[in-house]
C-alpha cells in the first residue's frame, strides 16, 4: 500500500469520524486485534468475556495465524470476523470503532498513530514503544486526535495493587527511599538459525515495517524478536516494563529522573541473542532512587523476611492462626521506606514495619480475577465517556515507564551514565542522544 494510498484512507476515516460518537447502551464496540500472536490470542480469548466488545477483525501478516485465530473466534462465538493482511486496512474500515495492537514492539507506535489518525480508540500491548523518539510522537497523534490510547499495563487494574499503591502514598512505610523492580526469568538459549525462505504465507516486508530489510530467519519471527535490538528491547522491555511501571507508580508516577545507568551483558552459552539477559540499572530521582534487575539465568529470589513465631496458648480448642509465608520476589516490586518495607508480586504484597520487619499487613488477589479483562473493561468504559482521565494506564503514563527501559538499553549500549534534561535529552553526550531513535525508518514505515 502506497504513501498516498494510506492518506487518502486516513483522510476518510478522520473525517467520518469527525463527531464524536454516542454510545447506546446496548451498543457494542466492534474491535479489530492487530497481531494475533501469544498476546494477540490472550486479547483474542479475552474480549468475548466483555459484554459491551465484538471482535470484529482480525489482522496478522501470517496466514497461518489468522485461520487459528478465525477458528477460535468461531468456536468461541459463533461468529466470524473480517480478516486483514494489512493493518491499515483495517484501520480504514468504517466498521471498526477500536483496535488492539499486539503486535512486536517495533510496530507499536506506528501502528497506535495510524489508527488514531484513521479515527480509532486504541488498546496497545507494553511496552508503550519502541524507543523515546516514537513515544513522542504516540503522545502527539493523541493530544492530536484525542483518541483514548490504553497501554496494556494490566496491573493498573488489579484491585489489591492499587490498594498497596494507595498504601504506600498514603505512607504506611514512611517516605520511600528506594523503589525495585526484579526480573528474574529464566530464558532457554535460542540456539543459531541461518537465514532461510520466507515461509508461505507470510509477508516479511509488513513483519519488519519500520526496522531495516533483512533475509528471514525464524530466530527473528515468533517470539524471539525480542533478543533483537532491530525488533525488540530485550527482557527489561518485555517482562521487565510491568515492573518498571508499577516502581514508577510506588513512587507517585515521576516524570524522567537526573541521571540513569546501566550495565549487564549476555552471559550463558552462546548464541544469537543480542540483547542482554543481566541487567542492573538506577534512577537518581534526587533523594530517592528507582532500581531494576533484570536476570534471564538461573537464580533465587529477594526480598524474603523471616516469619513470623507461630503464635502460643489462646483458649481451650481455639484455633491458633498461622503466620503468613513471606513473598518470594522473583517477578515483583519491593518498595523501602524509613519505617518499614513492602514486598509484591502477582501473588499479593505485604509489609514490614522496623527492623525487626514486622509483619503488619498483606493483601491477596482475589480468586478467578483476569487482570487483562478488568484492563480492558476499563478501555472500554473510556471509550464511551470520552475522558482520557478515566484510563488506568494512558499513553501519557505509560511512555515515562516505557522510556526507564529505553534509557537503561541506552547506558548498557554507550557503556556509560546519562545525565537527563528535559525532554528528554543527554547533557553533551551525542552518541547517547543518537539512541533516541532509529538512525534510518524503513519507507514507507516512518514514524
Amino acid at each position: 500500500m502506497s504513501n498516498t494510498t494510506t492518506r487518502r484512507i486516513f483522510l476518510g476515516a478522520a473525517t467520518a469520524a469527525a463527531a464524536t460518537r454516542v454510545w447506546g447502551a446496548n451498543d457494542k464496540i466492534n474491535i479489530a486485534i492487530v497481531g494475533l500472536g501469544g498476546r494477540g490470542t490472550s486479547h483474542l480469548n479475552t474480549y468475548p468475556k466483555i459484554a459491551d466488545a465484538r471482535v470484529a477483525g482480525l489482522c496478522d501478516v501470517n496466514q497461518a495465524a489468522r485461520e487459528v485465530a478465525q477458528a477460535t473466534l468461531m468456536k468461541t462465538t459463533g461468529e466470524k470476523a473480517k480478516e486483514f493482511v494489512d493493518m491499515r486496512e483495517a484501520f480504514a474500515d468504517p466498521t471498526i470503532d477500536a483496535v488492539s495492537i499486539a503486535t512486536p514492539n517495533h510496530w507499536h507506535a506506528l501502528a497506535t498513530i495510524w489508527a488514531v489518525k484513521a479515527g480509532k480508540d486504541v488498546y496497545c500491548e507494553k511496552p508503550a514503544c519502541y524507543n523515546i523518539h516514537e513515544g513522542q510522537a504516540m503522545l502527539a497523534a493523541q493530544a492530536e486526535t484525542k483518541k483514548m490510547i490504553q497501554i496494556g499495563s494490566q496491573h493498573r487494574s488489579v484491585p489489591f495493587k492499587i490498594k498497596g499503591m494507595q498504601q504506600l502514598h498514603d505512607g504506611v512505610i514512611g517516605d520511600i527511599y528506594m523503589s525495585k523492580g526484579l526480573c528474574f526469568k529464566p530464558r532457554p538459549s535460542i540456539g543459531h538459525k541461518d537465514d532461510s525462505p520466507t515461509p508461505p504465507g507470510v509477508n516479511w516486508d509488513l513483519f519488519l515495517g519500520p526496522a531495516p530489510m533483512r533475509a528471514f530467519n525464524e530466530l527473528r519471527f515468533k517470539y524471539n524478536w525480542h533478543w533483537f535490538w532491530d525488533t525488540g528491547n530485550g527482557d527489561i522491555g518485555n517482562q521487565g516494563v510491568h515492573e518498571m511501571g508499577i516502581c514508577r507508580w510506588g513512587l507517585g508516577d515521576p516524570q524522567w529522573p537526573k541521571s540513569a545507568v546501566a550495565m549487564g551483558g549476555k552471559y550463558g552459552p552462546p548464541d544469537d541473542q543480542e540483547t542482554p539477559n543481566t541487567l542492573l540499572s538506577t534512577f537518581d530521582y534526587g533523594g530517592r532512587e528507582l532500581v531494576f534487575e533484570v536476570r534471564g539465568l538461573n537464580t533465587n529470589g529477594e526480598g524474603v523476611a523471616p516469619p513470623a513465631p507461630r503464635p502460643r496458648g489462646g483458649a481451650a480448642g481455639a484455633e491458633i492462626p498461622r503466620p503468613a509465608a513471606p513473598i518470594n520476589v522473583t517477578v515483583g516490586n519491593l518498595f523501602y521506606g524509613t519505617n518499614g518495607w513492602m514486598a509484591m508480586n502477582d501473588g499479593g504484597y505485604q509489609i514490614y514495619k522496623g527492623s525487626s520487619s514486622e509483619l503488619i499487613g498483606e493483601e491477596k488477589p482475589t480468586r478467578g480475577e483476569d487482570s487483562t479483562k478488568l484492563h480492558m473493561e476499563n478501555f472500554l468504559a473510556a471509550v464511551r465517556s470520552r475522558k482520557l482521565t478515566d484510563l488506568h494506564d494512558p499513553i501519557t503514563n505509560a511512555y515515562l515507564s516505557a522510556g526507564l527501559c529505553h534509557l537503561a538499553n541506552i547506558s548498557y549500549r554507550t557503556g556509560h551514565k546519562l545525565n537527563i534534561e528535559a525532554g528528554p535529552k543527554f547533557t553533551a553526550d551525542p552518541a547517547a542522544n543518537a539512541q533516541l531513535t532509529r538512525p534510518v525508518y524503513r519507507k514507507p514505515y516512518v514514524v
